[in-house]
């Protein structure tokens, strides 16, 4: 585990000399070094120090490898314009630091603080590469709902300290029946999944971050609300008749109501962003199942939807930066001038809609079984959802696809190589994984 945390302490001088292509070889260096370092063991199979990884740290760890190497290959443009590029590697290695530390870590307090260190670095690459003056506004409510939230569960974390010694993740084993409790437990995890009612900062911020920003707050940052959920879950395993049937009901008329939300949107990034907001209302639902089906296909559906998510933000960036809009009135017709590209919506648009043989159906199949297990009545929900996540996908697809082209494209250059590399480095893990899922399925 350490060895990971020094060679990423080691990037940080070679971003000072501005080696933008040498720091993403080494990026994807350490992603292949960290595949091949899974044991058999399922618990806690690499302990160093104060450092320890099981399944879900170990998926989520070399997600954020991947994710933080592909940022770095999707953010060329920063190269051409002399963006502080040098300062931009910085960031992204301080973040892929936080994210391994919280992700790794079984210390509580240290889980907390790099919980928290996190949004510094996701703030100061909204805030220093986005795109328009409100990014500002966006930053601010990243910040401070966070922020806000968080408070309550660096209390709790000192009550558990205090009064049962608990320290240590492996520890976490009392019964907690408080609702207070729970709620300060959980309400910053639930920001930051997000929570129908508590999502409103994800749409702001995805609209106004710079790709590398989208990427990593698709693909990463969602995922630490289910994977602290997933870790805390276990003090309240009897508190789940009063509470969790509420906040499953939530989640799921969320994700009803914001894919009604999704076919309503005229600007990409901003229908994309809405489908997270509905795919991880079922992630939700299912770690408040709290069985094991839920519990593993929320993590094979955060992962999926990493990918999946992260890819669709690449496709609408690389039309942005030809159209210079990301109206989805300006983007028509794109299969009369790019059918390659149209390839890759295609591609990507049906992952989202959870067709096989992508992993989106392996997390839906296994958290609609959880669901339905639970209580029958979470059939509507669950029905309609999956019937508008293939309407708004199709309404994306279709709409960008088809029609009369936009007259007024003079400024168009043709893809580069790079470009289809960073689609294929998203599509492929998320279309071959579900061969390897034995290693999920055999602990269930």
């Amino acid at each position: 585990m350490m060895k990971f945390l020094f060679a990423l302490i080691m990037l940080i001088p070679i971003s000072l000399l501005n080696q933008f292509w040498l720091i993403q070889w080494f990026m994807f260096l350490l992603s292949f070094l960290f595949l091949f370092n899974y044991s058999s063991f399922f618990f806690n199979f690499q302990l160093s120090y104060f450092l320890g990884m099981d399944m879900l740290s170990y998926s989520l760890i070399l997600l954020s490898f991947w994710i933080c190497s592909l940022m770095i290959l999707a953010s060329s443009k920063l190269l051409k314009i002399k963006n502080y590029s040098f300062l931009f590697l910085m960031v992204l290695i301080f973040l892929m630091l936080s994210l391994y530390m919280t992700f790794s870590s079984m210390n509580l307090f240290v889980f907390y603080l790099f919980f928290e260190i996190s949004l510094i670095p996701t703030l100061l690459l909204i805030i220093g590469w986005g795109y328009q003056p409100e990014r500002l506004d966006a930053g601010i409510y990243l910040l401070f709902y966070t922020l806000f939230m968080s408070l309550p569960m660096m209390i709790m974390i000192f009550y558990l300290s205090e009064k049962f010694n608990l320290v240590v993740f492996i520890n976490l084993d009392q019964n907690l029946n408080s609702i207070y409790m729970y709620m300060c437990t959980n309400l910053v995890f639930f920001v930051k999944i997000p929570m129908f009612f508590l999502h409103l900062w994800l749409p702001k911020a995805h609209v106004e971050a710079p790709i590398s920003g989208s990427m990593i707050l698709a693909g990463i940052m969602l995922k630490l609300g289910g994977y602290g959920l997933l870790r805390f879950m276990i003090l309240y395993k009897n508190f789940i008749l009063n509470s969790n049937l509420f906040f499953l009901s939530i989640s799921l008329l969320g994700g009803f109501l914001v894919s009604l939300v999704c076919i309503r949107q005229s600007d990409m990034k901003s229908l994309i962003a809405y489908s997270s907001v509905s795919h991880m209302g079922l992630v939700l639902g299912g770690i408040m199942t709290l069985n094991y089906w839920g519990f593993f296909g929320s993590l094979v559906m955060m992962l999926a939807h990493g990918l999946c998510s992260s890819g669709l933000f690449c496709l609408a960036n690389i039309l942005y930066e030809r159209i210079h809009s990301r109206s989805l009135y300006l983007n028509k017709g794109l299969l009369n001038i790019i059918p390659s590209l149209s390839l890759w919506w295609f591609l990507l648009v049906s992952s989202n809609m959870a067709a096989p043989p992508s992993l989106n159906l392996v997390g839906e199949i296994m958290l609609i079984n959880s669901m339905v297990s639970f209580s029958w009545l979470s059939m509507i929900f669950l029905s309609l959802m999956s019937f508008f996540s293939a309407v708004y996908s199709l309404f994306l697809y279709s709409y960008s696809q088809h029609g009369n082209y936009y007259l007024g494209i003079y400024s168009f250059f043709n893809i580069q190589m790079r470009e289809y590399l960073l689609l294929f480095l998203h599509w492929f893990p998320l279309n071959i994984m579900f061969l390897k899922m034995e290693f999920i399925i055999q602990w269930i």
